[in-house]
């Protein structure tokens, strides 16, 4: 990063307004001047003694509300509204840390600075992948294919198309769209619970910036025969290459067989229908392949940013060993490959290390070697025999899960992890657990013999526009 773009991300916070109000279900209340006035027009209304009343909100913007509860609001709106939830999680770390007998209360009760929110380079449409369901519609249609308005537990589930959610691109809409028209024309039911049979899922979009588009389809075979299952894809394939579906201009077609809510490749392989077996992105002059489920930033611009920064946060010399944990395809220990001596990644999904691998040797870098396995089980393994001398730098960009407890462990018990950047997308949830661990004071009865590490720097990246989410990244050094 330019150090004039990274001065931007690390100045100091200036004076924030105060943030929007919220509504009763502690969402983002609509516009004020929207709000003043459709409630002024009802106070004229029934002062002249004509009935008035609030318009329900259509379905499209219960959706909206659902998926992205911040459209509403301008983008800089956005920006407060995420400072302020970042705000209160570092209060929330430093009141648990004091509570472990450490000081850790700095300025406005936070466990370290906290920097502004960075901003996405895009806002609307930024969705790099989406994964839309096919259930019962507004109209009882049970061949939607859409987003869930309502829940599970609640039993008021209703698919709604996706047509006006301002964080998914045109090309996701259009392909979610000519896949509700090809199911509609299937004798073949949607399969909406297991148990009551059905065949047609979920569809998963991903696109590139180099205009590439993969459609993954999965399917619930039920009882069907291999003869019957053979005349089913052979139909999709027809339809998106031959028939409407062609528009879309497929790259990749899959179809994945699927008894399961979520099925990996190794459980049940994705099977290529038709275009080439992977996606292609650039992102920091790299280029970088994708297989279907391997593990990709949904904001390529605004991980450019954040990578960017974490290559700045590192204070990495050439003679630093970076360590890439849950490292997905690669993207960030390639992109900082050429500041430092070696890399190491590690990744669960295999596939995702098959990417990584190509992705080093297509990209001339060398110096990378990946792991493929649970970082509980590599990482202890790796680090308990380090004696490497150099400098040795820890990335950690773990699902929402969080680190596995024996994962926290090694990196605390290995002396020459003396810097951890980790980024998390739900800081409040179990990254906080992580942070705890990696703070808290030794403890032989948890085998965390190693020296502290303490907070020193947070940066939240908008990665996520009109959502309530965004990247922390949390600097800890010891």
């Amino acid at each position: 990063m330019p150090a004039m773009a990274l001065s931007c991300v690390l100045r100091p916070p200036r004076c924030h307004l105060r943030p929007p109000p919220l509504s009763p279900l502690g969402l983002p209340a609509p516009p004020r001047g929207l709000r003043t006035a459709t409630a002024a027009t009802c106070r004229g209304k029934r002062k002249a003694g004509v009935s008035c009343s609030l318009p329900e909100p259509s379905w499209e913007e219960r959706l909206a509300n659902a998926v992205t509860p911040l459209w509403r609001l301008p983008y800089q709106e956005q920006l407060q509204v995420k400072y302020e939830s970042q705000r209160k999680i570092l209060q929330t770390l430093a009141s648990r840390l004091e509570e472990l007998g450490i000081d850790a209360q700095k300025p406005g009760g936070l466990c370290c600075p906290l920097q502004p929110v960075v901003p996405s380079p895009i806002i609307n449409g930024y969705r790099n992948k989406s994964t839309f369901s096919v259930n019962r519609g507004p109209n009882g249609n049970p061949k939607t294919v859409g987003l869930y308005v309502g829940t599970g537990r609640g039993r008021n589930i209703v698919c709604v198309k996706a047509n006006h959610v301002e964080n998914i691109p045109s090309k996701h809409k259009q392909v979610a769209q000519c896949y509700e028209e090809f199911i509609s024309r299937s004798p073949l039911d949607s399969c909406i619970l297991f148990h009551e049979g059905g065949h047609w899922r979920e569809l998963v979009v991903r696109t590139t910036s180099c205009g590439h588009t993969m459609a993954i389809i999965t399917f619930h075979p039920q009882q069907l025969g291999q003869e019957a299952l053979a005349t089913q894809k052979a139909l999709l394939k027809e339809f998106f290459t031959c028939g409407p579906g062609a528009v879309c201009a497929l790259t990749s077609l899959y179809f994945q067989e699927s008894t399961m809510t979520r099925c990996s490749h190794e459980q049940s392989p994705y099977q290529l229908l038709h275009g080439a077996p992977h996606i292609f992105e650039e992102l920091l002059g790299l280029k970088f392949r994708i297989s279907p489920d391997a593990f990709f930033q949904v904001n390529t611009a605004g991980a450019e940013v954040l990578y960017q920064a974490v290559g700045e946060l590192c204070q990495a010399t050439g003679d630093t060993v970076l360590l890439d944990i849950c490292c997905g395809t690669g993207t960030i220990g390639l992109s900082l490959a050429h500041q430092v001596s070696k890399v190491i990644g590690v990744e669960v999904v295999e596939k995702a290390i098959e990417d990584a691998q190509w992705n080093a040797a297509f990209n001339g870098i060398s110096n990378c070697e990946f792991h493929s396995g649970k970082a509980e089980a590599v990482l202890p393994q790796l680090l308990a025999s380090w004696e490497d001398a150099r400098p040795l730098v820890a990335v950690v960009n773990p699902s929402r899960a969080g680190l596995h407890y024996r994962v926290v462990r090694a990196i605390r018990n290995c002396r020459s992890i003396r810097r951890l950047l980790y980024i998390s997308c739900k800081p409040e949830g179990e990254a906080m657990r992580n942070f705890l661990e990696l703070c808290c004071p030794p403890d032989p009865r948890k085998k965390l013999a190693g020296e502290p590490f303490a907070p020193v720097l947070a940066i939240p990246f908008d990665l996520f526009p009109h959502t309530v989410h965004c990247e922390l990244v949390l600097l800890f050094t010891r």
